[in-house]
């Protein structure tokens, strides 16, 4: 029967000399109690024996670099091919994973988008294209005057090493000042010493200067000078705001907004150059919530109404500073929540005065006497520490929230700026499978990005 897999005489494990025909090209599920036989039958007798018999049929050196199984407990079985075996694997329990990512469907998305997507300017949506130094000169000139700003080459990212030739070279040049992860060396002084297993920035300042009429040409030199050390990307930081990034290839001439790099890492919402950095690619914040802090308004401090604190009255650090928003007010300890006036209310949980504290002998200790609130005591709290367990307990008040930055989205705005067939990636990934079929079949990219795709 070639439309069918013949069993006879199956005798493996606990199988009892089983005969069994089994359909060709359909979906078969075998099911029973546990020690019923269904691996036996499925793992150790049918696909043991396709298996081996592939294997006999590859020559003798190829065989020799794959395990050979020996032949199961069974009289014959016809109609088999060859079989492949698909072990169980569980699910990561990873928030950052998705159907997409644990499958890796998703690197193929990322690569497709790296390699034929269609990048916009996140500001205007224009698609973005090459941009002359004198496009980002007209950019800079639009400043207030007085504003100040470095021009900056972005010569080293997120690579690992302490690029000891690198701060060599740019020294021999006459280049004087770096800014290596966010913060501004002068490599006359004393040399940069970085960790060898870390991933490092590192920026030359090509200049610095202060907005007025006369610069032009000043700032098209450095430009200028700053492409030679990196061919495609510029960086413009104004002290005080943020950067602004011109990728000469890919950037607005109106906004200078751009991508950084179409590589397929940067539509990663797991790596640094492309997860929103409000979330850090997580799409949604850890926040404290009130509601879970105080569960019940009916209930008095006294009466347990801090879930976190199981005798309010007698915890010698809260009492005191509670004391002091209850000044002027008719409430005390043994009034509920509910009868509080806003106002204190508000107080309770996030302060009347913002509490400053500096780093002394054995931590950071409180240099403000006002009252920092229990909200933001636990925010600070959870940000602090580094004991696993104290995290643990203090997530049991906090509840997510969509990132107010990206959305939910996960990626960077530049990123989400990038369109396949009108469409970014979140879009996409956002499709149901049926939805997915039907956009890839009928896309059609033009010319040498088809070829590519």
């Amino acid at each position: 029967m070639k439309d069918a897999i013949v069993i006879k005489g199956a005798r493996e494990h606990n199988l009892k000399n089983i005969d069994l025909i089994l359909p060709r090209d359909r979906f078969i599920v075998v099911t029973g109690l546990s020690g019923s036989g269904k691996s036996s039958l499925a793992f150790d007798t049918i696909y043991a024996e396709g298996q081996r018999r592939y294997v006999e049929s590859l020559s003798a050196y190829a065989r020799q670099f794959l395990g050979q199984m020996e032949k199961p407990l069974v009289e014959s079985i016809e109609g088999l091919s060859p079989a492949i075996s698909i072990d169980q694997k569980s699910s990561s329990r990873n928030p950052r994973s998705t159907v997409g990512t644990i499958t890796e469907v998703y690197d193929y998305l990322r690569l497709l988008y790296a390699r034929v997507g269609t990048p916009h300017c996140p500001v205007c949506n224009r698609v973005v294209e090459p941009v002359s130094i004198d496009d980002v000169v007209d950019q800079i000139e639009k400043f207030e005057e007085g504003t100040r700003l470095y021009i900056l080459a972005p010569i080293v990212r997120g690579m690992k090493g302490t690029h000891a030739k690198v701060f060599d070279a740019l020294r021999k040049d006459g280049y004087t000042r770096v800014k290596v992860n966010g913060e501004i060396h002068n490599l006359m002084e004393a040399p940069v010493s970085l960790d060898k297993n870390k991933k490092h920035d590192i920026d030359v300042l090509v200049d610095r200067l202060v907005i007025r009429e006369g610069l032009r040409s000043r700032i098209a030199d450095s430009l200028e000078t700053a492409l030679r050390l990196e061919d495609k990307i510029v960086k413009v930081e104004v002290l005080g705001e943020g950067e602004i990034l011109f990728n000469m290839s890919y950037s607005c001439p109106e906004h200078g907004e751009g991508i950084a790099e179409m590589e397929p890492r940067s539509f990663s919402f797991n790596a640094p150059y492309g997860a929103c950095e409000k979330c850090k690619g997580l799409g949604f914040l850890q926040k404290v919530d009130p509601d879970l802090v105080i569960p019940d308004k009916n209930l008095s401090l006294n009466q347990g109404a801090i879930k976190f604190i199981k005798n309010f009255s007698k915890t010698s650090y809260y009492v005191p500073l509670v004391k002091r928003i209850f000044e002027g007010t008719k409430v005390n300890f043994d009034t509920p929540l509910k009868d509080y006036p806003e106002k204190v209310y508000q107080e309770l949980l996030y302060g009347n005065a913002p509490t400053k504290y500096v780093k002394g002998r054995f931590g950071m200790r409180a240099v403000n006497p006002g009252f920092e609130g229990f909200v933001n005591h636990l925010e600070r709290r959870y940000r602090e520490t580094s004991s696993p367990g104290m995290r643990m307990e203090i997530e049991m008040y906090m509840s997510e929230n969509v990132c107010p930055s990206c959305h939910g989205k996960r990626l960077k705005d530049e990123v989400l700026a990038v369109t396949v067939d009108g469409l970014n990636i979140h879009e996409l990934t956002s499709l149901s499978i049926e939805e997915v079929h039907a956009f890839f079949s009928k896309l059609d990219l033009p010319g040498a990005k088809a070829t590519i795709a």
